[in-house]
C-alpha cells in the first residue's frame, strides 16, 4: 500500500508518515493502543482511498474473552495522545493476517467502510440520556441535523456566545455546567464525564428594584458626554408568521418587564455623577399600535420608517421609557409587523437573544390559556455590578495592571484619512457590506478551526490585520476589541440568562512581526489574543471602577481609531419553528445624528442566513467610499486565502497556549517547533 497526496512516508522508517504537516510515528500510537489491556494486537495505517481520504486507521484484535469498547478506547488515547494521532477509525479483527515472512500483510486489512458493524468512525452517536439531552441542545444552538459525541464544539462552528446558550439550555435541563467547562471539555464525551461536578447557581426570582453601581461600559458611554444620549438604541424588527393579537402582545411585554429588571432602568445625571435606579414595575406597557392599513402597499416602507425614526428618538433615561415595541397593522393579506427599541444601556446582543426566546414562550403560554412560566433567572445584574466594585479592589485584578499598561504604552501611527479635516458624527456615516458565500462560511466554521486550533475571532483579525498591512505598510495594528463581557470571574455568578449590557471594550495590539506566511501569521495573532487576561474584561473594570488614581490616570483615552465586534450567528435567534422572521423594513436611526462617532472605522461582523456578512462604517466626511469598498474587499479576499490555506494538506500546527505545560513556562513558539520537528525526526 503505497499512499500519495496529502500522505509522504519520510525517510527510511517506514511506519513514519506526514498527513496533513505533521510527522507522525505510526509504531507511537500502535505502542500506546497496545498498552490498553483489552487489546492484545494492533497496527495502524494511513488510508487514502476513493471514499475514505486521509485517515489514520487502528486495526485491533481483542484479548481472548474480554469486551473491547471503542468508545473507550478513544477517550483513552485521547488521554495520551495529541488530537492529531488518535485514530479516525477503528477496525476489530479476530486476528491480524501475516506474510509469509511473518509480518502483518497490510495489502489485506479491510477498508474500514468494508466492516460496519466492526466500525467505529469519528462520528459516534451519543447512548445514553445525557448524551442524548446535551447534543439535543448542541443541535439546536448551532443548528445541525447530528452531533456525535466526540464532535468538537468549536470545530462545528461554535464560539464563546454560542457557548453561553448551551450553558443556559443544558442548565435548564439540569445538567449544570459553566462557560469555562465549555472550553475546558469541548465534546459531548468529555463534558459528560464532569456533570454533576457544578452545583447550581442560585439566583433571586422575585422582582429586583433598587439603586445600581454602573459597571465599566455604562461608565464608557456616560464618558462619551453625547449630545443626544438618550438616542443611543438597539432595534430588532420582526415579521409576524401569524396575526398578533395585540391583548395577548401586551401581557407578554408585561411579562418581560417583571422578569428582566435592566428594562425598567432609570439613570440620574448630575454635573459630577451619574445615577442608576431600576424602579418597580407599574401599569406602563410601553407598547404602541400603529395602523397602515389604509396606505398604499408601496407607501407603507416609508411609513414605517418615518414612524420608527421618532420611535427610535423618543426614549428618556432619566424620566424612561427606555424600552418600546410598536405593532404595525398593514392590512389583512399582510403580516404584522413588531420593532423592539432599548436603549442600549440596557441591552446587548446576548440579551436579545434570551428576550426573543421568553417573550414567544411568553405570547405561546398566553395564547394557549397557561400561566406565564419564563426560564429561572440567573445572577442579577445589579448583583453583578456588586461584584465587580469589589473585584476593583482585588490583588488578582491588579495583576493585570502591567500588561494593560504595556498596551497602552506602545505608539501607533494614525491610519490614513482622505479628508483629514472632515466631521465625525452619525449624521455622516455610511456604510459598506461585503459577505463571504454559503460554502465559505461553512468552512470558516467547522473546517479551518481545526488546522490551528483557532477560533473564529483569530482567523477573523488575522484577516484584518493582513488587510490593514496591505493599506498602511504597518505590522502593528491597534484596534479596540469588542467582547460579550460575561467572563466566568467569579465561580458562584451565572449570567448565562441575564439581560443588560455587558459588553467589555478594550484595546489590543496585533503585531505580524514581518511574516508574510498565511499560518504563521494566524498562530502570532491567535497567540496574541490568548495572552489576554479573562478576555479582557479587566481593562474596563481598573479603567473606571479602581480607586487608586495614579492608576486611573494611566489609563488615557485609547489610540485605537478602529473599533471590531463578532456578534457571532444569528440563524439560530428565529429558527422555523418560531413566530417571527427578521423583517425587511428599515428599523429606523438607532443613533442620534448629532453624536459623535466613536472611531473612524467600525467594523462588525455577523452570520446571517449561513453567511458571514462585514459591515464597515465610517464618515463619509473622512473617507470616500472608493477607499472603504477597497478595504472591505480586500479583507475577503485575504479571509479566503486563509480559509483556503487551512484547508491545504500543509497547513496545521500547535501553538503554545494549546498545551498547559508551554502556558506555564517561558517558552514561546520557537521553543514548540523545535520540540515537535524534533519529535518527527525520531
Amino acid at each position: 500500500y503505497l499512499p500519495s497526496g496529502d500522505i509522504e512516508y519520510i525517510g527510511r522508517i517506514d511506519n513514519q508518515v506526514k498527513v496533513r504537516g505533521f510527522r507522525i510515528e505510526l509504531g507511537e500510537i500502535e505502542a500506546v493502543i497496545s498498552q490498553y489491556p483489552a487489546v492484545r494486537e494492533t497496527v495502524v495505517v494511513v488510508r487514502e482511498d476513493s471514499v475514505d481520504s486521509q485517515r489514520i486507521v487502528a486495526y485491533v484484535v481483542a484479548q481472548t474473552e474480554q469486551t473491547l469498547a471503542i468508545s473507550e478506547l478513544r477517550e483513552f488515547l485521547e488521554s495520551k495522545l495529541p488530537k492529531y494521532m488518535v485514530p479516525a477509525a477503528f477496525v476489530t479483527l479476530e486476528e491480524l493476517l501475516l506474510t509469509p515472512n511473518g509480518k502483518v500483510d497490510r495489502k489485506a486489512l479491510p477498508a474500514p467502510d468494508t466492516l460496519r458493524p466492526e466500525l467505529e468512525e469519528t462520528y459516534v452517536a451519543p447512548q445514553t440520556i445525557v448524551e442524548k439531552q446535551l447534543a439535543t441542545i448542541w443541535k439546536e444552538i448551532l443548528g445541525l441535523e447530528k452531533i456525535g459525541i466526540h464532535d468538537n464544539f468549536f470545530e462545528l462552528g461554535g464560539d464563546s456566545i454560542l457557548s453561553l446558550q448551551i450553558v443556559s439550555k443544558a442548565n435548564q435541563a439540569g445538567l449544570y455546567l459553566t462557560p469555562k467547562q465549555m472550553f475546558q471539555y469541548q465534546t459531548i464525551a468529555q463534558l459528560v464525564t464532569i456533570i454533576g461536578t457544578t452545583e447550581k447557581i442560585q439566583a433571586e426570582q422575585g422582582v429586583l428594584t433598587g439603586t445600581l453601581e454602573l459597571i465599566p461600559i455604562q461608565q464608557w458611554f456616560f464618558e462619551q458626554q453625547q449630545p443626544q444620549a438618550h438616542h443611543w438604541n438597539q432595534a430588532v424588527f420582526l415579521e409576524n408568521k401569524q396575526k398578533i393579537d395585540p391583548t395577548v402582545l401586551e401581557k407578554a411585554i408585561e411579562s418581560l418587564l417583571k422578569h428582566h429588571d435592566v428594562l425598567r432602568l432609570r439613570f440620574k445625571q448630575t454635573e459630577f455623577s451619574t445615577q442608576a435606579l431600576i424602579i418597580s414595575p407599574d401599569d406602563t406597557i410601553p407598547l404602541t399600535y400603529l395602523d397602515f392599513s389604509d396606505r398604499p402597499k408601496d407607501k407603507q416602507a416609508t411609513a414605517i420608517e418615518e414612524a420608527a425614526n421618532k420611535l427610535q428618538a423618543s426614549l428618556n433615561l432619566s424620566k424612561g421609557l427606555l424600552f418600546r415595541v410598536a405593532l404595525f397593522e398593514l392590512g389583512d393579506n399582510q403580516p404584522n409587523r413588531l420593532l423592539w427599541i432599548i436603549h442600549h444601556l440596557a441591552v446587548d446582543g446576548v440579551s436579545w437573544r434570551l428576550l426573543i426566546e421568553d417573550f414567544q414562550t411568553a405570547y405561546k403560554q398566553i395564547s394557549q390559556g397557561e400561566a406565564i412560566e419564563l426560564p429561572p433567572k440567573t445572577t442579577s445584574y445589579k448583583q453583578w455590578s456588586s461584584r465587580i466594585q469589589k473585584y476593583a479592589q482585588s490583588s488578582e485584578l491588579l495583576s493585570e495592571l502591567e500588561f494593560w499598561l504595556a498596551t497602552q504604552s506602545n505608539s501607533f501611527s494614525p491610519i490614513p484619512r482622505d479628508f483629514p479635516d472632515g466631521n465625525n458624527i452619525e449624521e455622516t456615516t455610511s456604510t459598506v457590506s461585503v459577505s463571504l458565500c454559503v460554502e465559505e462560511t461553512q468552512s470558516l466554521l467547522q473546517q479551518v478551526p481545526a488546522a490551528y486550533r483557532t477560533q473564529i475571532n483569530d482567523v477573523l483579525l488575522t484577516a484584518l490585520t493582513l488587510t490593514f498591512n496591505q493599506w498602511t505598510g504597518e505590522n502593528s495594528l491597534l484596534i479596540e476589541l469588542e467582547g460579550h463581557g460575561r467572563e466566568e470571574i467569579f465561580e458562584d455568578v451565572d449570567l448565562s440568562r441575564t439581560v443588560g449590557w455587558f459588553t467589555t471594550i478594550f484595546p489590543v495590539h496585533l503585531n505580524l512581526e514581518n511574516t508574510n506566511d498565511l499560518g504563521e501569521a494566524l498562530k502570532l495573532i491567535k497567540e496574541q489574543l490568548r495572552a489576554i487576561p479573562n478576555r479582557g474584561i479587566g481593562y474596563g473594570i481598573l479603567r473606571y471602577l479602581g480607586q487608586d488614581k495614579e492608576i486611573i490616570e494611566q489609563f488615557s483615552s485609547s489610540q485605537a481609531e478602529i473599533a471590531f465586534n463578532y456578534l457571532g450567528q444569528f440563524d439560530q435567534v428565529l429558527p422555523e419553528s418560531s413566530l417571527f422572521s427578521f423583517a425587511q423594513e428599515s428599523s429606523g436611526s438607532s443613533r442620534g445624528l448629532q453624536n459623535e462617532r466613536t472611531h473612524l472605522l467600525g467594523i462588525s461582523c455577523g452570520i446571517y442566513q449561513k453567511s458571514l456578512e462585514v459591515n464597515w462604517s465610517y464618515s463619509n466626511k473622512l473617507y470616500r467610499r472608493t477607499t472603504i469598498v477597497e478595504l472591505a474587499q480586500n479583507f475577503i479576499k485575504t479571509l479566503q486565502l486563509l480559509i483556503a490555506h487551512c484547508q491545504s494538506p500543509d497547513a496545521g500546527g500547535f501553538t503554545p497556549s494549546d498545551f498547559v505545560a508551554f502556558k506555564q513556562s517561558q517558552w514561546d513558539q520557537t521553543d514548540l517547533d523545535a520540540i515537535t520537528a524534533a519529535m518527527g525526526d525520531i
